[in-house]
């Protein structure tokens, strides 16, 4: 054998350099995650919570798919009217070394928000709200989620916890996470996005004209007008 065909045979029988497959319940670092994620050759929804690796499992249009579009095109009909503020529909957000989740929405102050926007086009930082629709996910999302955006100071977290047909949203004060009420009129007013308002009870029932009509009454008020107003100075 001739030393050219042995370095062949040697070649043919090593272990390729692959990059192993991500895997759910792996406990990986961020980086490592990254890796692996951008190597997967069909990318599909994976968050990294605490360190262990979360793959979505398929997903059902009632239980997911339709609350999750109820969702966005609330916080798409504040965005259309509020200069400077960015809607993000499962983007990933960079939070730390332990924690990139990819939440179902999140909304964020463009310009002296509390996050920035990476050069290769990530969110990393915590955004001022993400919003979470809990169906299979529930305890991921009530319990370990909450811990990590809390720790890393989103604003406010909501939670609509689809099957047990119930919607929760957090703010944070004093480092802890407090559930805001509705007013007497039922509608949740939000203290970080003026005139971002919800009839909670209509979003759970799939009312979505009375969502747009409360929304559209937040949007008219002088606290949403100023909002715009300083947004446009930190532009």
């Amino acid at each position: 054998m001739t030393s050219s065909t042995y370095f062949s045979y040697v070649e043919d029988i090593a272990p390729k350099n692959t990059i192993p497959a991500l895997e759910n319940g792996d406990r990986l670092t961020q980086s490592e995650f990254e890796r692996r994620y951008h190597a997967m050759p069909d990318r599909k929804k994976a968050e990294l919570i605490e360190g262990i690796v979360y793959m979505a499992s398929p997903l059902r249009i009632t239980q997911h798919g339709e609350p999750h579009a109820a969702i966005i095109g609330w916080l798409m009909l504040y965005k259309a009217l509020t200069p400077g503020v960015q809607l993000g529909d499962n983007c990933t957000v960079r939070l730390d070394a332990d924690n990139e989740p990819q939440p179902d929405a999140l909304l964020r102050i463009e310009a002296g928000g509390q996050s920035n926007i990476s050069e290769d086009g990530y969110v990393e930082g915590a955004p001022e709200l993400i919003a979470e629709v809990a169906a299979s996910t529930v305890s991921i999302d009530i319990h370990d989620k909450l811990k990590v955006y809390r720790r890393n100071q989103v604003q406010e977290y909501i939670v609509w916890r689809f099957q047990d047909r119930e919607l929760d949203w957090f703010r944070l004060t004093e480092g802890k996470y407090i559930l805001l009420d509705s007013n007497s009129e039922g509608i949740i007013k939000s203290e970080v996005f003026p005139g971002l308002w919800l009839d909670k009870e209509a979003l759970k029932a799939l009312n979505l004209a009375k969502v747009i009509e409360i929304v559209q009454q937040g949007l008219t008020t002088v606290e949403h007008q100023n909002f715009v107003k300083q947004l446009s100075r930190q532009q």
